[in-house]
């Protein structure tokens, strides 16, 4: 952790996007320059553009915007954990539901095992993205998650919007996207025995400012940067807002359930009244998107009629 700790106070210095001597880093942090070339090689490993000039020193191939505790905290009635690196921040809030208070929220700059649905890995470049996770005890229990990710799917637009988004798009069951590109994943994970009380983590990966040549992703995808018309807010913004919006809707799918969100994601479906295709393991759907039921089920106009499905992926990339 202190080498962690170490590389962080490097990458602040550097991320102003001005030069950085290797002699001013080692002073101000009491370590040789050898020491920080081998830290910097470590910040490269995290996805961070870092280059070196003779008789300049380090710089960022471009300035960063790192996330600030303090003025989170601020304006956030829910404790905030940061953490500069993490395996997962979901991973974390599991290991520790029994001391969380309900809303807790836990973000990260960098993930070492970030992970997507069905255990695919997140990319999960240093001060590149939002790492978010939050903890929800959810009284009604198990049965009642079902839906869940597209509430906060609803959530997620809400909270960018609300600073000035456009545009926005959501896809079946826990994707948000942008002009046809996938710009945030949503992952749902819970304990909890049927019946009993449900120990829900939320997490969301969002795409803020991600250089394209440093990460390996099998789909078109997006940055929140693109997103917005004028200057995009800072990080830090993002998520006071986005821990507002889940708070609000998830008191509200407390006490309403999936069918008060239902118009809302149907009018936000990206591929409604397009032609999808749905994998659930072996099995293939073919048909046209008409949208989700009041259970959060997706539904397809196949050539049988309108069928709908709780389960499966919806899939629209070439060549399947």
């Amino acid at each position: 952790m202190k080498e962690h700790s170490v590389k962080h106070q490097i990458i602040q210095y550097l991320s102003d996007g001005e030069f950085h001597s290797g002699e001013m880093l080692g002073g101000s942090l009491g370590i040789s320059r050898a020491a920080i070339s081998k830290h910097i090689k470590g910040i490269q490993d995290w996805g961070l553009d870092v280059y070196r000039v003779q008789g300049k020193g380090y710089q960022l191939s471009a300035p960063i915007d790192l996330l600030d505790l303090s003025i989170i905290q601020k304006s956030s009635s829910a404790p905030v954990e940061l953490f500069s690196v993490i395996d997962s921040t979901n991973q974390y809030l599991l290991d520790n539901v029994d001391d969380l208070a309900n809303g807790s929220v836990c973000i990260a700059e960098y993930q070492a095992n970030g992970r997507g649905r069905r255990g695919r890995q997140w990319a999960s470049p240093y001060g590149s993205n939002l790492y978010f996770s939050m903890y929800w005890k959810l009284e009604a229990g198990v049965a009642a998650a079902m839906g869940l990710s597209l509430a906060i799917g609803v959530a997620i637009v809400d909270a960018l919007e609300s600073l000035g988004a456009k545009d926005l798009k959501l896809k079946w069951p826990n994707d948000l996207y942008f002009n046809d590109k996938k710009l945030a994943g949503i992952l749902v994970e819970m304990s909890g025995q049927t019946g009993g009380v449900a120990h829900l983590v939320i997490g969301m990966g969002l795409n803020v400012n991600m250089a394209k040549d440093l990460v390996d992703i099998d789909q078109p995808w997006a940055n929140l940067s693109h997103v917005f018309d004028d200057e995009m807010p800072s990080r830090s913004t993002i998520v006071i807002a986005l821990i507002d919006a889940w708070k609000k809707v998830l008191d509200q799918y407390e006490l309403q359930g999936m069918s008060s969100f239902v118009e809302r994601w149907n009018q936000l479906d990206n591929f409604k009244d397009k032609p999808i295709k749905l994998l659930m393991g072996n099995k293939e759907v073919i048909g046209v998107g008409k949208g989700i039921t009041e259970q959060g089920a997706v539904k397809i106009e196949t050539a049988n009629g309108l069928e709908t499905y709780i389960g499966g992926e919806i899939s629209l990339r070439k060549g399947e």
